[in-house]
């Protein structure tokens, strides 16, 4: 059975590597703007585009010769940087995304190139990339299969990534074949149907109060200057660490839970909806359900498992887990622990939602096999 997947690797070029990749990074954002800037032209005076080809000879037979500097970048990421460009548009007429920006080079830059006759290959220490030659990597993860593609990124703090895209011939992990419904939340991040509860880490609360006292020394800089430059670095390299703590938990998490189950309910939040909420986008946004989510989705494909998402209409919270009934009075977020009614049974909100949003997922399943 074969797929693509990515492969992300910290690497560490030298001077010479890292002034290439700074020409790569600034050609490739200047094709994107430069035919963005054209296209927005184009239709506001005929109501007419470029398509993807169009673009490709104009900057063959014209751009590249008035701009002789674009010959020094890798031919192939230019290529890419219009492919990207054809893809948002699509994505925007799609509904899948916004409108496509002008790039910046004040935020993190990145680089595609594709691997055309074995151009693109790895070691135990370096990955070979086009004009770049062997760039030194941290390898962290094997793998066997093809090499599709290579992206090159510089993040905002200064850290440099190689990610590879590679077809591949895997073979399903085991798991052990549990079932499990799961509640998510802000203080618990997430609660089992097995009564286990996650305590949310808060990464980003825990770091706030140092990342309002660089933002504050950031904002006394003179703009321009090395030294607002420094600030910045330091400022993005403490949300880069904010970013590793959550990544590496949710990884742990999600990697228990595909390993011990077949089969994880979950609820489908609509969290760009939540994220509305003065009083809670900043905790909904430090829980990260989405990404969690995502996480724990190829995670579960990994191992052969199931994910179901439960409609997010279904009242998990509402229902008796022991004889169905329902409690509205329970729409009230401050009542934490209830007796139901009808059978009298106590209930913990979190864990009785958990065990709903299990019930209703086999039933899906159930329903789905008939």
């Amino acid at each position: 059975m074969k797929r693509i997947r990515g492969y992300k690797y910290r690497a560490y070029p030298n001077n010479k590597q890292k002034e290439f990749f700074e020409k790569n990074f600034g050609c490739c954002r200047f094709v994107y703007n430069y035919y963005l800037e054209a296209k927005q032209k184009l239709w506001r005076e005929w109501h007419d585009t470029l398509s993807y080809n169009e673009m490709c000879r104009d900057l063959t037979h014209s751009v590249k010769r008035e701009n002789a500097w674009l010959r020094e970048a890798d031919s192939t990421a230019l290529q890419q940087s219009l492919r990207h460009l054809d893809r948002a548009y699509d994505n925007f007429f799609r509904g899948r995304g916004g409108y496509p920006k002008f790039k910046s080079k004040k935020s993190s830059q990145s680089y595609r190139t594709m691997n055309v006759n074995g151009s693109i290959s790895i070691d135990e220490r370096t990955v070979q990339l086009p004009k770049a030659g062997r760039v030194k990597i941290v390898n962290t993860r094997d793998f066997e299969g093809r090499i599709l593609s290579a992206a090159v990124t510089k993040t905002a703090g200064g850290r440099y990534y190689i990610s590879l895209q590679v077809e591949e011939v895997y073979e399903i992990l085991p798991n052990s074949g549990g079932q499990i419904g799961i509640d998510a939340g802000l203080t618990n991040l997430i609660t089992g149907s097995d009564l286990n509860e996650i305590i949310n880490p808060k990464t980003l609360s825990r770091h706030e109060k140092r990342i309002r006292r660089l933002q504050r020394s950031l904002s006394r800089k003179q703009n321009g200057s090395k030294n607002r430059e420094k600030a910045r670095i330091i400022l993005a390299r403490e949300h880069e660490k904010v970013t590793d703590i959550r990544n590496d938990f949710q990884h742990k998490i999600t990697y228990k839970l595909a390993n011990e189950n077949q089969v994880v309910c979950i609820e489908d939040l609509d969290v760009k909806g939540m994220m509305q909420s003065r009083r809670l986008a900043k905790a909904i946004s430090d829980a990260s359900w989405s990404e969690f989510y995502r996480k724990l989705g190829y995670k579960m494909e990994d191992h052969g498992g199931i994910l179901i998402k439960v409609p997010r209409t279904y009242p998990s919270s509402q229902i008796c887990s022991c004889c169905g009934e329902k409690n509205p009075d329970l729409k009230d977020l401050s009542i934490r622990r209830w007796t139901c009614p009808g059978c009298g049974a106590e209930h913990d909100r979190d864990v009785n939602a958990a065990k709903n949003i299990l019930e209703k997922g086999l039933a899906m399943i159930a329903s789905q096999a008939s």
